[in-house]
């Protein structure tokens, strides 16, 4: 898989969170998806499978109430990777800088794990 391949994948699951439009990520996530998320600490929640990572994703892609800024995105073959700042009220602590390593297969998406700085 090319760069500008995976690229295309990761801007599209990108813009399900920037436009609260979690129906982008539907054809995005392979059947044995798994990702584990930045919080709780110290490990992070971990959901496997097409469902549960979709039910997850969607849940924080259709939440108005946060903005999801991309600062950069990385790509190499199969794998991404996207620094990003989530945004959830005007307060100047009300949000978290983080990263996202992705992993792709066959243009979808098979483990995705978050970090943010703490």
């Amino acid at each position: 898989m090319s760069d500008e391949q995976t690229r295309k994948v990761i801007d599209q699951f990108n813009q399900a969170f920037q436009q609260h439009d979690p129906s982008l990520l539907k054809d995005l996530l392979a059947e044995n998806c798994r990702l584990e998320n930045s919080g709780p600490a110290p490990d992070g929640s971990k959901h496997v499978g097409y469902d549960e990572c979709l039910q997850f994703w969607s849940a924080i892609a259709g939440n108005e109430g946060m903005t999801f800024e991309v600062e950069e995105v990385w790509t190499a073959g199969e794998r991404a990777v996207c620094r990003w700042t989530l945004c959830w009220g005007g307060g100047p602590q009300d949000f978290v800088r983080g990263v996202n390593v992705t992993r792709l297969e066959g243009g979808l998406i098979v483990e995705s794990f978050g970090y943010v700085k703490g």
